[in-house]
């Protein structure tokens, strides 16, 4: 499987994290983590499935999945070419009206959000041909049709700010007293614009961050314990969830998830 990641350009350097293109010359299955943030997918050949709760499902070719709580596994065919785009966090509002909860967990198809006709215009271009910066320039105009700045929120920005700098370690409670806002009205904000519930979110910044500590070969008990995991039993539950693995399995021998 090849991996390459492109950065955006213009002005959706400030909403859009990057861009990663996947292909694949024979038939791969893999698993990818959970993010912080929703994906779009626009795949131009080949075919991506998914299973949810055991059940197998067919990705649309333009696809928005949300953020998910768990790992999800996948499989890719022969020849499959995908571009995916990685929002920042608390970004991807601005280029949709919906409220980003209810893509939560689930992936739909991009028809049932913009006009088909847009949708089937874009597929079109993807796989008429020409290199990779030229079909990525494709969705980069796309994207911009669909940017509201307006939808903006400061307090939310704020709050994703002081999550991932506090590798999700800050308690919700402390960050909406921070914020001067009730949990309620926080939380409320928070699921729509950033699409999954401020804690979800923030098991989401401290696994991911945990996973890449370990990666400079410190102590596996010790990073857990930095990261408010003191109880084993607990740690290696949420960790599975995560990842699908438990810590042991997951760092003796991993392959890099295609969304990591």
């Amino acid at each position: 499987m090849l991996y390459r990641t492109y950065k955006p350009t213009g002005i959706l350097r400030e909403y859009v994290r990057n861009y990663v293109v996947v292909n694949t010359e024979q038939a791969i299955s893999t698993t990818i983590i959970p993010e912080t943030s929703l994906s779009l997918s626009f795949r131009s050949k080949g075919e991506h499935t998914y299973w949810v709760n055991g059940i197998q499902k067919n990705l649309p070719s333009a696809a928005i999945t949300g953020i998910r709580k768990s790992v999800k596994p996948i499989s890719l065919s022969k020849n499959t070419e995908t571009f995916l785009v990685k929002f920042k966090p608390g970004e991807s509002a601005l280029f949709f009206k919906e409220p980003l909860q209810l893509f939560s967990g689930v992936s739909i198809s991009l028809c049932d959000l913009i006009p088909r006709q847009v949708v089937l215009d874009i597929e079109e271009q993807l796989a008429r041909g020409g290199n990779t910066v030229q079909k990525i320039s494709t969705i980069e105009k796309f994207l911009i049709s669909l940017l509201n700045i307006d939808r903006s929120n400061d307090l939310i920005k704020t709050a994703v700010q002081k999550i991932v700098l506090s590798n999700g370690t800050m308690r919700i409670k402390e960050l909406a007293s921070i914020l001067h806002i009730s949990l309620d009205a926080f939380e409320k904000q928070f699921r729509k614009i950033a699409g999954t519930s401020p804690k979800q979110f923030s098991s989401i910044v401290r696994l991911t961050s945990l996973i890449n500590r370990k990666y400079c070969n410190e102590s596996l008990s010790e990073i857990a314990n930095d990261y408010g995991y003191f109880d084993q039993s607990h740690f290696i539950k949420d960790f599975k969830l995560f990842t699908g693995k438990t810590p042991f399995s997951y760092f003796k021998g991993t392959s890099d998830p295609i969304d990591q």
